[in-house]
């Protein structure tokens, strides 16, 4: 049974992903943070990671669920805007974040 058809035979209410039509859970979650505010925040169950531009919270929620097998409590999305320096012509690209809330007794094994 592929992923798609697990999402079919859940009937959840409120629950419409976007981004999960078009693409498979290994695109939407594209790679964790490892910072050290983000190794910090592992001790309070949370865990950050960089997220495809079209998805939206119950995408990156039933992604994480199929490809960690947790359940988060919560998810907040943040917009990582472009920055450019023009004297030493830096550039950092735009990329949308997701920082993902777990319960105490659940954890996700992140290689460093």
């Amino acid at each position: 049974m592929t992923f798609r058809e697990k999402l079919q035979r859940r009937a959840k209410k409120n629950v419409a992903p976007k981004a999960l039509k078009t693409f498979a859970p290994y695109d939407i979650i594209l790679a964790p943070l490892l910072t050290e505010k983000t190794h910090k925040a592992q001790e309070a169950h949370k865990y950050a990671f960089k997220v495809h531009g079209d998805a939206n919270k119950n995408d990156v929620k039933q992604a994480v669920e199929y490809l960690y097998n947790v359940h988060p409590l919560k998810i907040n999305m943040v917009s990582v805007p472009f920055k450019w320096r023009s004297q030493r012509k830096l550039v950092r690209a735009d990329y949308k974040k997701a920082v993902i809330t777990l319960s105490e007794k659940e954890k996700i094994e992140i290689g460093v």
